[in-house]
Order: structure tokens, then C-alpha cells, then sequence
């Protein structure tokens, strides 16, 4: 009762301290928070961080509530808008057919996860989610006592680990999204399409075009933990959830498919499958469809115990079935009693559960999701250097320069031996990374090609980077004959990733030269005549800032696709986005309708990070309406863009930008990289050093262990940010750049700020870019990130670096004003608005506590309550604001 009443108070004082912000308001809640004990402390953290949850999940249930009803008057991002778009829009049928049957959307999860989603929260959810539909007072009643109880036993349970993360924990993790979400959701979605177009397009049959990926168990970036073992743990365990499933569906046919020739008439296709049935009894012989499920049961249990050994299945002697070759052979089969059923006026008993195991057939294969495999180019120029040094030349590769580099690169691929000898002896970067390619063979030839197909190279800066990956796809046997061959094979798509400001801008010159090498299309050919290319979006963020980032990445899409146009060769864009705005977060719709004009063209895949992957696909329905919001933004953006500028106007936005860009840069550059003591001031007066000591993944928070912003990774860059409400990676550089390009010429103030206006109204790019912006200043609190700067004790650097922050943070708060013509945040957006309003009294006090215990733990407080009571005001404080993964 004593903690509940100080809990009690705190709110009231932090409602008045977030209402008034005036001095008194703030020292009365310091004065209350300051007088908790230890113990105390540790409850009211926990009962703030828990209450967020608990709103989050209200919120996630009204966000439902308002989808359902406004299912009858579909709206932009609304799938069933698409299609009807699509019906009513002046398209050849052959044309939408043809797009959808090359399309490609691929949410790729990555091991980022800054959020614990507790079973008592999903129980929570289902419970919530049943009273919405109870009517009696008995019901309601008896709902009532069951939440008391899912919320004491939630109260009752940790919310943080005690150990850090393994790989393995990070892919079961995972593998609870597709229990609950995928395998389910993605086969009713693409049936619910092909039904929906079925008058427009009558024969249609949906591939499999909703294809999950992975970055978990492959992801090698800056992560020691991860190698050939993690990638076979991954693409083990996704299989045997897969097969799982598979068996549990088709075990359910088996019992709903009775149908009796002594009824109705079966295909002779169906009969004979019915006679590799081991049950021939006598009273199940006019039930040829159940015999026939029975076989296929047989074979796909032998299947997954012949891929899967050790993976509990129920096997027994009498079980002598031939095991399938690859899914297509499985899907074959289910096809066959398909069509059977539909000659016999059986259609009706496709669509409830047969229909839907075909499609996840074609979605997921035997491998459930493609895991990519990731690299720094730094390691793969060591790999290379010595594994030349080792085959006997006598000179240190990474002492050439690039074309010197190039030269070599390609002279060796063009001979038919290998670098790598079993004979000789090598560093252990070298085994691992070999290792890892030999595993990938191994999976791609058990599970099929899609179990991992695309190789990323992190930190691509020049031609070279791509061919030291295609000579190590050569030393495991991925690549097979000689460079320059018709008859070359490279099973791994070579992905660039370009990640900062510079790499982005040489993006276009380094893929140029990759398309005009000699030999480079009998490569681009065996993988489907295709190139993909990754765009990231949180180092570029912290490389040049959040304006500047947005700008290259436009730009350096729009050069990329022209090239790409020219040389005749399908582009698929990989968008490396975050959960913050500063990496590439915000609403998906928008974002994808932002993209310019032809960047997409039915094809996309994006990574999904940190709390999002929980927020967006715990639950299924959430999990149904993004995914159906990715593939109708998809869409949009390929028939309908936004982005419909006519040419003279489009050259005088870009000009303003470029403007902008510049002025923008020099501003966040001049800032985070070119101010004395920066470093100093952000490990200090933020949760940087407490982050990385979270046991949220198995990834290290830095690339290497020192107290440089440039080796700092991009996650907990923003994260740290968020925590401390300065958000700073999402609006930063924005009002030095609107500020300087108004005031630059007072004359031509007005005709600027027209001009600033019509790019708002009209160009979706800075549209997007300032609402995000308006979002990030409606979470962004000056007053609580001043109580995180005074854990700088170097009064003179602290106020110096502080006052730059404010100064830029009113020069942008008066610009995003200017433009949105409200000084009102997310006025546009009142359900958003409501929700950040009311949560954000509620996060104050949390930020109060996080600041007074990292004080004390910074000084030598050694009790343990206090080092507990710290990670749990970081995970209630990124609960609250939510996007900041």
C-alpha cells in the first residue's frame, strides 16, 4: 500500500511537472523521487515500466478495434484499396498478372531486440482481446479475474534477463513469430488475393511472393558469436518448425478430407496416390483422399527425419516411405488432390485448410525462411590476403591498390584450382569464415537454394570488395567454373551494402563498373538476370546526419535505377531501416510511397528490427494488417506512385535539397565529429555504457572497444539518444538547413518559403521526411535531456555542447512550425498525438530515476537492487516512446 500510494503521487506530480514544466513542478518530483529508498525505487521502476506495457497492449487492441471498422471504407495503405485500385485503374490484366508473378516482398528479421515480450503479456493481449467480445455478466466476471491474475503473475516476474543472449536464444526467439503469425498469415493472405482478383484475373495462381528472410545465425558484421555452426543451428531450426507444421496440417486433412467415392468421383491421379497408404483397411477404401494424405504423411515424416535427424520425430518400423526430393515434389501432390477436388465439386474444400498448406508450400519451402549472410569487406581483404600469402605469392595484397587489386582478383578466378588447402595451416579468421561458406553449401544442398541465397557485404567501398566474395563462394565450392565461362555458377547473390555518406554516393560508379566487367552477365543470368543492392540507413544517419541521409539514399536510388535500366538487368532494393526515425524508421506506407519514382517495381525487402518485430507480428492480426500494408504499399508504388513531379519542378526540389543537404551536414557533422570533446559528452550524459550491458542480444555494442563515435554502432546510437529524450539522430542538421536557406537573402524569403511549401504539398520525399521529423519533436523533451546532461561534470563542456543542441532543436521546432503551420505536434495525426500526450508524464519519472541511479552506479554504488533497477528503467523508457530499436 506504501509503494502504491508513492506511485500515486508521483504520477500526479510528473502530470503537473509535464503540464507546466516551471521550475517548482520540477523540483517537487525530484524531491519525491529523491526520497524513495532503494527498494522502493526498484518498485515504482518496475510498476511504470510494467503499466506501459499494459498500454501498449490497450492501445495495439484499439489500434485493431478502429482497423475492423474501417474495413468497409478502405483507405490509402489498406490492401483492399489496392485491389480495388487495381480493378478500376485502366491496366491490362496481362500486365497486373505479369507484375504479380515477379513480384517479391521480404520482411527480413534481424537480431536487434530491445524489447521482452513475456508470455503474461501475450495472455494479457488474448484476454483483452476475448472481453471485447463477452457480453453476460458472468463472462465478464469471470475475465476480470483472469487478468487480475495474468497481471499479478506478470507483476510477479522478471521483466530483464539475468544472462546475455545467445545466438540459439536469439533464433527461438524468432521462431515464435512464425508459430504465431506467419505460417498462418501469409498463406490466408495470398489466397485472400487470389480470390479477390479472381473476377479480374480468373486463372491466376499466386506465387509465393511474401517470402520471409533472416539475418539471425548469419549475421557475421562486427558479431564473434555468429559462424558455420549458428548458421546450421538457424536453418535447422526453422526447418524443423516448419516441418512441424507441415505434419500438424496435413494430419488435420487427413481428418477433415472423408470424402467417399461411394458419394462423389475422385481423379485416377488421386487413386493412385491413395495406394501408397500403409492403412488399406477395409473401412476406409472409398476414402481415397485420406489414404492419399496418409502417404503423403508417411513420406513427409520420413523427410524431416532423413533432413532432420535427432528432431523428435515419431517414427516406427513399418514406415518404408521414399522421402521427398526437394518441396516442389511435396506441393505436387497436394496440387494433384486439389485439382482433383475441384473436377469433383469439391472447390469449397480447398480454400479452409488445403489451400492454404499449398501456399505455404510455395511461400516457404523446406527452409521457412532465407537466411543472408553478412560481412564486413575488412575481413574478406584479410581472408584473401592470406590466403594468397598461404598458396605461395610473395606479396601482401591489401598493400595494392584497387586496380591492382581488381587485376589479381580476377586472374585468379579465372583459374580452375583452389587457394584453400586442407593441408595447410591457417588463422582462425580464415577457418571461420570458410567454415561459414562450407556450411551454407551444405544447407543450400539439403534444404534447397532459397534456405540462403544472398551474401551482404558490409562497408562496400569499391569493385574489389564484390570479387573477393565471388573467389570466396569459389574456395567452398558456391562458385563453379572459371570466370568469363557462359557456364559460370555463383550460387550466393553478392549484395553491396553501402552504408555511409560517401559509400552512397559512389554507389552508382562502383555498380557500373561491376555491370561492364567482362564476364559479369553470365553471372547476373544464372541468378535470374537480377542484382540486388542494400541501402543503409542508420549508418548513413550517423555519418552525415538525418536530412543528409535521406537525401543520398534518394539520390543514389534514382542513379542506381537509371544505370541498372540502361543495362538491362532487374534491380531489387534491399532498405536496411530501423525502428527509430534516425534509422529509417516511421509509418512503412509512406516510406515505401516515398521512394522514388521506378525504384521499386514490384520488388522489396526490408529489414525489421528491435521492439518492431514484437509491436508489428506477436499478434496475428497486427501481424496480417502490416504485412498486408507492405504489400499494398509495394503495389502503390509500382502502378500508382506518388511520386508523379512533372521535370522542371522535380529539378528545382532537388535543388533545394541539395541546398539543404549541404547546409545540414555541416551543421551534424560540425557537432557529433568536429567538436573537441563531443565523445566525452555523449558516453557521459547518456545510457550508452548501461546499454551495452543490457542482455538484449548477442551482438557487442561497438565494432571495437573504444570511445569513438565512428566505432560505435548505429542501434545503440539511437537508442542511447532515445533514452535520454534527445532523440537527436532524427531531427539534428533539419533547422540549420531550413534556417540558413530562408535567411540566406531576406528578399527572397517568401519565394523560398513558397517554394518549401509546394515541395511539402507535393513531393512525397519531404513530406515523409518532415511529419517524421514532427513525430520525433512530439517524443523529444529539452528539460528531462538537460537532468541527462548534468552527468557531464565538466560544467564548461556540458553547457557549451547542451546550448548547441537547444539552439538547433528551436531552429527546427520553429521550421517543422513553419511548414505544418501549427506549433501543435502531430496535429495531423490527433490518435498518434493522443497517445505520445498521454504516455509522456508517465515516462518522466522513469527518466528522473535512470539519471539518479546511473549517477550513483557511475560512482561506486555496488548494491545489487541498483545495477538491476537501471536496465529496467532502459526497457520501460523504450516500451514507452516504442520506436526506438
Amino acid at each position: 500500500d506504501e509503494v502504491a500510494q508513492k506511485i500515486a503521487a508521483i504520477r500526479q506530480a510528473a502530470l503537473r511537472f509535464h503540464q507546466t514544466h516551471d521550475q517548482q513542478a520540477s523540483l517537487d518530483l525530484e524531491q519525491l523521487l529523491a526520497g524513495l529508498s532503494l527498494e522502493h525505487t526498484v518498485r515504482v521502476v518496475r510498476a511504470l515500466a510494467y503499466f506501459k506495457h499494459l498500454v501498449n497492449l490497450a492501445e495495439d487492441l484499439y489500434g485493431q478495434k478502429l482497423g475492423h471498422c474501417q474495413q468497409n471504407t478502405p483507405a490509402p495503405g489498406m490492401l483492399s484499396y489496392t485491389l480495388a485500385q487495381i480493378k478500376t485503374a485502366s491496366i491490362p490484366a496481362q500486365a497486373i498478372k505479369q507484375l504479380l508473378e515477379s513480384a517479391l516482398i521480404s520482411p527480413v528479421l534481424t537480431a536487434h531486440p530491445t524489447e521482452v515480450q513475456r508470455k503474461s503479456v501475450l495472455d494479457i493481449e488474448q484476454l483483452l482481446a476475448e472481453r471485447a467480445h463477452l457480453v453476460s455478466e458472468r463472462q465478464l466476471a469471470r475475465n476480470t479475474l483472469l487478468l487480475q491474475g495474468a497481471v499479478s503473475a506478470l507483476w510477479q516476474t522478471r521483466m530483464m534477463r539475468y544472462s546475455k543472449l545467445s545466438v540459439q536464444n536469439e533464433i527461438e526467439n524468432a521462431l515464435t513469430y512464425y508459430e504465431s503469425t506467419f505460417l498462418h498469415v501469409i498463406p490466408e493472405i495470398l489466397q485472400d488475393i487470389e480470390r479477390d482478383l479472381s473476377d479480374l484475373l480468373p486463372d491466376i495462381t499466386l506465387p509465393g511472393f511474401l517470402r520471409m528472410g533472416s539475418w539471425i545465425g548469419g549475421d557475421r558484421d562486427g558479431n564473434p558469436f555468429v559462424n558455420g555452426t549458428t548458421l546450421r543451428d538457424s536453418v535447422r531450426l526453422q526447418a524443423t518448425t516448419l516441418f512441424k507444421f507441415y505434419l500438424q496440417e496435413v494430419a488435420a486433412l487427413k481428418r477433415e478430407l472423408a470424402v467417399s467415392t461411394r458419394v462423389v468421383g475422385v481423379s485416377e491421379e488421386v487413386l493412385q496416390l491413395s495406394k501408397a497408404s500403409r492403412d488399406q483397411s477395409q473401412h476406409r477404401l472409398d476414402e481415397p483422399y485420406r489414404l492419399a494424405l496418409n502417404g503423403i504423411h508417411d513420406r513427409l515424416l520420413v523427410t524431416a527425419n532423413q533432413l532432420l535427424p535427432g528432431g523428435g520425430w515419431v517414427m516406427d518400423d513399418s514406415l518404408t516411405a521414399e522421402p521427398y526430393d526437394n518441396a516442389q515434389a511435396l506441393l505436387k501432390q497436394l496440387e494433384t488432390i486439389a485439382a482433383s477436388l475441384r473436377q469433383h465439386q469439391g472447390e469449397a474444400l480447398i480454400y479452409p485448410r488445403l489451400g492454404k498448406l499449398i501456399k505455404a508450400i510455395q511461400s516457404f519451402g523446406f527452409h521457412l525462411a532465407t537466411v543472408d549472410i553478412r560481412q564486413s569487406s575488412d575481413v574478406h581483404e584479410a581472408v584473401i590476403s592470406e590466403l594468397l600469402h598461404k598458396a605461395g605469392h610473395d606479396f601482401d595484397y591489401a598493400d595494392f591498390n584497387e586496380d591492382e587489386k581488381i587485376g589479381i582478383l580476377l586472374e585468379e578466378l579465372k583459374q580452375p584450382r583452389l587457394l584453400f588447402s586442407p593441408f595447410q595451416q591457417y588463422s582462425e579468421l580464415v577457418h571461420k569464415e570458410i567454415g561459414v561458406l562450407v556450411a551454407v553449401r551444405e544447407m543450400r544442398e539439403r534444404f534447397g537454394e532459397h534456405a540462403v541465397r544472398q551474401y551482404i557485404i558490409s562497408h562496400t567501398e569499391t569493385l574489389s570488395d564484390l570479387l573477393e566474395v565471388a573467389l570466396l563462394q569459389r574456395e567452398a565450392g558456391l562458385l563453379r567454373g572459371v570466370w568469363g565461362s557462359a557456364n559460370i555458377q555463383v550460387d550466393l547473390h553478392i549484395v553491396p551494402l553501402f552504408e555511409t555518406i560517401a559509400d552512397l554516393r559512389d554507389a552508382p560508379m562502383i555498380m557500373g563498373k561491376w555491370l561492364s566487367l567482362l564476364g559479369i552477365r553470365h553471372i547476373i543470368r544464372y541468378q535470374g538476370s537480377e542484382q540486388e543492392i542494400m541501402l543503409g540507413y542508420s549508418d548513413s544517419n550517423k555519418d552525415g546526419g538525418f536530412l543528409t541521409s535521406n537525401w543520398e539514399l534518394y539520390k543514389a536510388e534514382i542513379s542506381l535505377v537509371e544505370l541498372f535500366n540502361q543495362a538491362n538487368v532487374k534491380l531489387r532494393l534491399f532498405h536496411g531501416r530501423g525502428g527509430t526515425v534516425g534509422r529509417g524508421g516511421g509509418p512503412t506506407y509512406q516510406a515505401i510511397m516515398a521512394q522514388p519514382k521506378g525504384t521499386v517495381d514490384g520488388q522489396i525487402r526490408l529489414t525489421e528490427q528491435g521492439e518492431i518485430i514484437s509491436t508489428r507480428y506477436a499478434d496475428p492480426v497486427v501481424g496480417r494488417q502490416h504485412l498486408e500494408t507492405l504489400i499494398a504499399a509495394t503495389l502503390d508504388a509500382t502502378l500508382f506512385p506518388s511520386d508523379q513531379l512533372e521535370p522542371s519542378k522535380r529539378r528545382a526540389f532537388e535543388s533545394v535539397m541539395e541546398t539543404l543537404s549541404t547546409t545540414a551536414m555541416t551543421s551534424y557533422r560540425s557537432l557529433v565529429y568536429e567538436t573537441p570533446g563531443f565523445a566525452e559528452y555523449f558516453f557521459n550524459t547518456t545510457p550508452i555504457d548501461e546499454i551495452a550491458d543490457l542482455n538484449l542480444g548477442s551482438r557487442p555494442a561497438a565494432r571495437k572497444s573504444t570511445r569513438r563515435i565512428e566505432d560505435l554502432r548505429a542501434i545503440p546510437w539511437g537508442f542511447s539518444w532515445g533514452q535520454c529524450r534527445l532523440l537527436l539522430p532524427g531531427w539534428y542538421g533539419l533547422g540549420s538547413a531550413l534556417h540558413h536557406f530562408l535567411q540566406q537573402d531576406p528578399a527572397l524569403r517568401e519565394t523560398r518559403l513558397a517554394m518549401l511549401l509546394d515541395m511539402q504539398a507535393h513531393w512525397p520525399l519531404f513530406n515523409t521526411l518532415i511529419n517524421n521529423v514532427d513525430m520525433v519533436l512530439a517524443k523529444t523533451d529539452l528539460i528531462v535531456a538537460r537532468h541527462y546532461a548534468h552527468l557531464l561534470e565538466d560544467r564548461e563542456l556540458r553547457e557549451e555542447i547542451f546550448s548547441r543542441i537547444e539552439y538547433e532543436h528551436k531552429l527546427t521546432t520553429d521550421a517543422v512550425n513553419l511548414l505544418l503551420g501549427t506549433t501543435q505536434r502531430l496535429a495531423n495525426q490527433p490518435v498518434i498525438a493522443k497517445s505520445i500526450r498521454d504516455r509522456l508524464p508517465y515516462l518522466d519519472p522513469l527518466n528522473h530515476l535512470q539519471v539518479e541511479m546511473i549517477q550513483r552506479y557511475r560512482k561506486g554504488e555496488t548494491d545489487e537492487k541498483l545495477k538491476w533497477a537501471i536496465p529496467l528503467t532502459i526497457n520501460g523508457i523504450a516500451t514507452g516512446l516504442r520506436n526506438t530499436g
